[in-house]
């Protein structure tokens, strides 16, 4: 079947173009752009190698001579997105240099609403990748940890943003899909949920919405998040 290697490979250890016969027409840049046009337009299953094709104007098959599966296509679209990240010199308060990558990472994934999906080791040493994997450990530098424990708190930061922000997207989503306002919907499930609780038989939760009463700041609530996760690991003379 075209497109599917009979073993696996990394596509960056393949070279783009081997310096004989005639320039391609594309560049990988080229169809990593336009596939993630389609994903941000129209969502991830809405990419195709045919789809990409039309997109960039080629015939299908000729398209798998630059890209010789799909997966291969979206590693391409993964890296892509990744060299959006800015990085910046550490500021020596690794605390503040992970709080501002979680923030970048969760703008990052609004912009790209189909990104929550492709997380995966699978797409996880791109060049972009490894950039990011290496500014985000230079970040780390004055904490007195393990490597091993730093990669950790990467990955559980990544996880944590990769969660907050599919339910922030699922939310919205579903938000869009309904016939009323989200508000109409929200008043409906805070009726019925005042009188369950005006019941007495959820005390403790009566009182820990009493005590949170109003409306929930995302972006508050995000930071102290990823906060927690990094106070998790602050020195204690435990590693």
């Amino acid at each position: 079947m075209a497109g599917r290697a009979a073993e696996p490979h990394v596509i960056w250890a393949r070279p783009e173009r081997t310096g004989r016969g005639p320039r391609p027409a594309y560049t990988r840049a080229d169809i990593a752009a336009a596939a993630v046009r389609i994903a941000d337009a129209e969502g991830l299953d809405a990419v195709s190698m045919r789809r990409v094709a039309a997109e960039l104007g080629c015939g299908t098959m000729s398209l798998y001579n630059y890209v010789p599966r799909k997966e291969d296509l979206y590693e391409l679209m993964m890296d892509a997105v990744g060299g959006e990240h800015e990085l910046w010199e550490p500021s020596g308060d690794w605390r503040a240099d992970m709080l501002r990558l979680a923030h970048q990472t969760r703008a990052l994934m609004h912009r790209h609403p189909w990104l929550p999906r492709m997380i995966s080791g699978h797409y996880g040493f791109s060049p972009q990748a490894l950039r990011y994997l290496e500014h985000c450990l230079a970040c780390l530098d004055p904490l007195p940890a393990p490597a091993a424990a730093k990669l950790e708190l990467i990955a559980m930061v990544n996880g944590v943003v990769t969660t907050a922000v599919s339910n922030e997207l699922a939310t919205a989503e579903r938000a869009r899909s309904l016939p009323w306002s989200a508000e109409q919907e929200q008043a409906v499930r805070m009726a019925y949920l005042g009188g369950q609780l005006a019941t007495g038989a959820y005390p403790r939760l009566a009182a820990a919405l009493t005590e949170g009463a109003g409306p929930v700041d995302l972006d508050a609530v995000f930071q102290r998040i990823v906060e927690r996760v990094l106070d998790a690991f602050e020195p204690k003379d435990r590693y």
